[in-house]
């Protein structure tokens, strides 16, 4: 009996060991299980940071094509960067689509990254470049357009001292008519105070001593303008240039001058009706007038 207690004993013994060795062996695996799950989910999280590193950088590249081209003034460059930027969206839509835990793929298009960080890195040095050139280019414009305006503003300057001095000299040189006086007579030259007894006009006047004037003939032309404003004239064609135009004249006459005084007289012979009222004579010269006087007739 003592027997078969001591047997029963033992069996119960071994079998809570093998009990008790069961539940620390599920408590171990238990653990492992645990910590591995632990483990993968801290990679997965590793992997899914890394790839969205990875994200960004491409975007960042992607940004600094797209601020290139946006001041790149040169065609063959512009064409080339956005080559290189198109390059670069495609294999960030490739990254987008990939799984964070494709590790092939991921170092695939990280090793992408490095070789499109070393050809944004020479764009970098050839736009640098190119700034560069372009910063010197336009201080030598600013440089050249500084010393034009000068020389601009140096011969403006010349020019009109020029167009000064020769407004000077042309009115030095202008011819003056003084001493004008206006004669009704009939045609023994004897004055008459009717008008309907007046036959001719006799102007007089004298030139004055010029000696910066160039001696020469020269041409004086008379304009007998009635009261009512039209001009005495035997021929309508009968006109000289002035101001830019032409306009009639009355009575020319050819004279000879050296610089000294010249007395002149003109004659207008009546042949119209003339009408009572004031008259004005205009004496030109070389396209000046250079003389006028005004003078009545009566009724």
């Amino acid at each position: 009996m003592e027997q078969k207690a001591s047997t029963s004993s033992k069996k119960n013994q071994i079998l809570i060991a093998i009990i008790v060795a069961l539940l620390v062996a599920m408590g171990i695996a238990a653990y492992f299980i645990f910590n591995q799950k632990s483990q993968l989910e801290e990679m997965q999280q590793v992997n899914e940071i890394s790839k969205q590193q990875l994200e960004d950088e491409y975007a960042s590249i992607d940004t600094q094509y797209e601020g290139f081209k946006i001041s790149i003034k040169n065609d063959s460059l512009l064409q080339q960067l956005s080559n290189e930027q198109a390059k670069v969206q495609r294999l960030r839509e490739e990254l987008r689509t990939v799984k964070a835990t494709d590790k092939a793929e991921i170092s695939r298009l990280t090793n992408e990254l490095a070789s499109l960080r070393k050809i944004l890195k020479s764009y970098i040095a050839q736009i640098d470049s190119l700034n560069r050139a372009n910063e010197k280019l336009t201080k030598e414009k600013e440089e050249i357009t500084n010393k034009y305006q000068e020389t601009t503003r140096t011969l403006n300057q010349v020019s009109q001292e020029k167009a000064n001095l020769n407004e000077k000299v042309t009115r030095a040189a202008k011819l003056d008519a003084t001493a004008i006086s206006v004669r009704a007579t009939n045609l023994k030259g004897k004055d008459q105070k009717k008008i309907k007894k007046v036959e001719q006009l006799i102007v007089s006047f004298t030139v004055t001593k010029n000696i910066t004037a160039e001696p020469g003939e020269r041409t004086i032309y008379v304009r007998i303008m009635k009261p009512d404003d039209d001009v005495l004239v035997k021929n309508r064609a009968n006109t000289f240039p002035y101001e830019n135009g032409n306009i009639q004249y009355s009575i020319k006459r050819v004279i000879e001058y050296g610089g000294e005084e010249v007395n002149v007289s003109l004659f207008w012979k009546v042949e119209e009706f003339l009408m009572p009222g004031t008259y004005r004579v205009d004496i030109f010269a070389d396209g000046n007038r250079i003389g006028s006087k005004s003078f009545s007739l009566e009724k």
